[in-house]
């Protein structure tokens, strides 16, 4: 039996698309790179977010946050690092300028180095504090001369940065 030509030429177009395919691995690399490159840069961010339970005062700033060694006045509590030291209830009560629990948890952190982050962090002399809006200023002095008396001799006040007015 003959066959018709138009029966030969759609079976070479058969043949021809059989052999051409979608190459994946070149497809796989770019999207490899891509979730690299996500990760790497994904840590780098500028914005240093505030517990929930902190209300930071506004302010208008112009510098940009580092990564320090964070301490925070709660109205609870006294945390370095996000570890609980002391309640801000014995702060308020006692009668020493310097808080030794809050001083001891410092120099600690100077000394506890885990990878290159915080060897910078541990290694610079600076400290930022978050303070709520509601805790009275004596005992932020307190919280920052056991800061100064441990050593961070740099201290930065955390605040909210509003948009500056024009006038």
């Amino acid at each position: 039996m003959k066959q018709s030509r138009r029966i030969k030429r759609m079976s070479r177009g058969e043949k021809a698309s059989t052999g051409a395919g979608l190459n994946l691995v070149s497809l796989m690399d770019v999207f490899t790179i891509l979730v690299f490159f996500l990760l790497v840069n994904s840590g780098a961010s500028d914005v240093m977010e505030p517990p929930k339970n902190i209300k930071l005062p506004d302010s208008t700033v112009e510098a940009k946050p580092r990564e320090t060694v964070i301490v925070m006045i709660t109205p609870d509590q006294i945390l370095v690092q996000g570890e609980p030291v002391i309640s801000t209830q014995d702060v308020i009560n006692s009668k020493m300028a310097i808080i030794d629990a809050v001083k001891q948890r410092l120099i600690l952190q100077k000394k506890k180095v885990i990878g290159l982050s915080t060897k910078t962090v541990s290694q610079s002399n600076e400290v930022t504090v978050l303070a709520h809006r509601t805790v009275p200023f004596h005992v932020m002095k307190k919280v920052m001369a056991s800061c100064t008396s441990a050593g961070y001799g740099k201290i930065s006040l955390a605040v909210i940065q509003k948009a500056k007015r024009k006038g």
